[in-house]
């Protein structure tokens, strides 16, 4: 029997569902979109004199209502039977937010339509994330978690492999961006069409609002502390947008429109991708077998290290090539873990608002990292902009070791 199919705990039924494969299919073709328009926006920003500050503000600003965004799909799930309806709207309203920048040329415009699109990504995503816990058993959250990471950072990877080759084509900006509607479209379909829900727990007959959630259990506390680790880290945790950056201006052409050079940056960060795509799902199957939360404090190790490279040697090509690969690495281990934790130590019935808080925990850091990163890249203070980002990645292990050793694995009871 496939250790990677069927689950022992439930008599041998499989885990690899028609659900769980139309999610990962759904986050494959949604990164496909995104990431396309993600490789050349700062390339596009710079032709028309916009730099890494005005970058900072557009990827922060999109956090912040990310974040928001997150916690109100939270909410919804929480209150809401039927979970996939409204997924699917955030994914149409991503790929639909994404395609329209193609239509406008100044900052805010760009902000605007960049902001619709993450709240549209951040609104599905802790409902997706319920679905996911909800079509797998326990025991199998981290591989789930890692499959569903693999696919959104092979979209990633493809998404930037299609904006090369339509660079090196001769293809412009504008055109790359409007094509990204062909697979974002595809993924709301994916997922509208081929996920499954469980019936809901019955309710009680008084329809009595107190009554049914006085009936859920209370949020862990263990969940609470855990949040806290997650946010800290997560202040460090820029937007991966400034690695495009970082690798047009090692190769010293970061504001031209140059061909080649731009094919570079996007190649360096669909590199990226790619190790992280490769490195989810053992991530997950790691956790799985082992505690999850030392792993992810492995992870967060790796971040803080990933930042001090790109604060003491991100003008060496080479070292930041080093740096990309470890940040491919660190990612794959945070976005894979940090839901597997969160869906072990929630109760199925708080899931979905705990999913959203997660997220919206995270969204919130990345923010704050964003906006004080790009600020001090635009000023020419490279090493304090990733030391700053490394120092707060290194309070948030802190933290997280704090949370494991005193407590003898409490976290994750």
């Amino acid at each position: 029997m496939s250790q990677i199919q069927k689950s022992p705990a439930t008599g041998g039924r499989r885990w690899l569902t028609s659900t769980v494969v139309a999610i990962i299919l759904a986050t494959f073709f949604s990164d496909v979109s995104h990431e396309m328009c993600t490789a050349v926006l700062p390339l596009y920003l710079a032709t028309v004199g916009l730099g890494p500050a005005a970058l900072g503000w557009i990827e922060g600003v999109a956090d912040f209502l990310v974040s928001l965004s997150k916690l109100a799909g939270g909410y919804v799930g929480h209150h809401v039977d039927r979970k996939r309806p409204w997924a699917t709207l955030g994914y149409l309203a991503t790929t639909l937010g994404t395609s329209g920048i193609a239509f406008v040329g100044s900052a805010t415009a760009v902000l605007t339509l960049r902001s619709a699109a993450w709240m549209g990504r951040g609104f599905r995503s802790p409902l997706r994330d319920y679905l996911l816990a909800d079509a797998v058993d326990k025991e199998y959250y981290g591989r789930a978690y890692g499959l569903e990471r693999a696919g959104d950072m092979l979209g990633a990877v493809i998404g930037p492999l299609l904006a090369a080759l339509l660079l090196w084509a001769g293809v412009g900006f504008r055109s790359i961006i409007l094509w990204t509607i062909v697979p974002g479209l595809l993924a709301a379909g994916a997922f509208f069409f081929f996920t499954r829900e469980k019936a809901s727990t019955p309710r009680s007959p008084t329809n009595n609002a107190d009554t049914t959630s006085a009936a859920k259990p209370p949020f862990p506390r263990a969940f609470w502390w855990f949040l806290i680790g997650v946010f800290l880290f997560g202040l460090g945790d820029f937007s991966r947008t400034f690695l495009v950056w970082l690798a047009a201006k090692a190769v010293g052409e970061e504001g031209s429109v140059a061909t080649g050079t731009l094919s570079l940056a996007v190649l360096l960060y669909m590199l990226h991708n790619l190790v992280s795509a490769a490195a989810a799902y053992p991530v997950g199957h790691v956790g799985d077998r082992q505690a999850k939360l030392p792993v992810l404090v492995v992870g967060y190790g790796l971040g803080v290290g990933t930042n001090l490279l790109l604060a003491f040697l991100s003008g060496s090509l080479l070292w930041l090539v080093l740096a990309i690969i470890l940040s491919g690495v660190y990612i794959a281990i945070e976005e894979t873990l940090e839901k597997a934790v969160a869906a072990e130590l929630l109760p199925r019935e708080r899931r979905s608002l705990g999913f959203g808080i997660l997220a919206c925990g995270n969204a919130v850091g990345d923010m704050v990292s964003s906006l004080y990163v790009g600020l001090l890249l635009e000023a020419g203070y490279t090493t304090l902009a990733f030391g700053l980002a490394a120092s707060f990645g290194a309070a948030g292990v802190a933290w997280m070791l704090w949370l494991i050793r005193p407590k003898a694995g409490a976290a994750q009871t």
